[in-house]
């Protein structure tokens, strides 16, 4: 009896660890250096590779790990009236391997940054100055719930990874955020981009199904897409 009782906890103990490491693997690897200053050519021998291609530490420099320009605002004058500036490893190099990445927005009054999923990565938004609604839609098995606030300087903000999220500009004034995202490549779906104007685009057969509209409409908004 006893026997049984040990193995049985001893599988227990094992499907536990097991689900842990599950858990554990399910982000950016960790790092096996002190940093991976990535590389787009292979030219830099020898070659270090730990995600991306990585510079000879020796060659480092202190450039390798500066970004430049983030307090600059940027152009809003589009047709959605924001702007955002990533800062990745794909334009400070030395962020490879170390798993986050960070961004400005900027907003003209009423701008909105529009419905999109970071795939990757869960995102913290900072409002540095204006005021922005934001929120986001939980899952299908959640009900597509919205949470959503008014945020104001100061206050913080998260959005859960891959789900649906967007922030609105509701001041008369121009608004900027600072966004923090848990990814060295966070990705980004803008979700109308992605529907409307995929390449090739999506039937429209299946999209009047999935909206419940005539093929007109759906012809009418592709072709702001196109």
């Amino acid at each position: 009896m006893k026997t049984t009782e040990s193995v049985q906890k001893l599988a227990a103990w094992m499907a536990f660890f097991a689900m842990t490491c599950m858990v554990a693997y399910a982000t950016d690897p960790t790092q096996l250096q002190d940093f991976c200053v990535a590389i787009n050519h292979l030219d830099d021998a020898p070659v270090f590779v730990n995600g991306l291609f990585c510079k000879n530490p020796a060659n480092t420099s202190a450039n390798d790990f500066l970004f430049q320009g983030l307090n600059v605002p940027r152009n809003t004058k589009n047709k959605l009236g924001s702007n955002v500036t990533i800062v990745s490893a794909a334009n400070l190099p030395g962020l490879n391997t170390l798993g986050i990445s960070m961004a400005r927005v900027d907003f003209a009054p009423y701008g909105l940054n529009p419905l999109h999923i970071h795939p990757h990565a869960t995102e913290i938004l900072t409002v540095v100055k204006g005021t922005l609604f934001a929120g986001f839609v939980s899952s299908n098995q959640d009900g597509n719930r919205l949470f959503s606030k008014v945020l104001y300087p100061g206050d913080v903000f998260v959005f859960p990874q891959g789900l649906i999220h967007f922030e609105l500009n509701i001041g008369k004034t121009r608004a900027v955020a600072r966004v923090t995202l848990s990814s060295q490549n966070p990705g980004v779906i803008t979700v109308a981009n992605a529907t409307f104007g995929s390449k090739p685009p999506i039937s429209v057969d299946v999209l009047t199904k999935a909206f419940q509209v005539n093929k007109k409409i759906i012809k009418i908004i592709q072709s702001h897409f196109s």
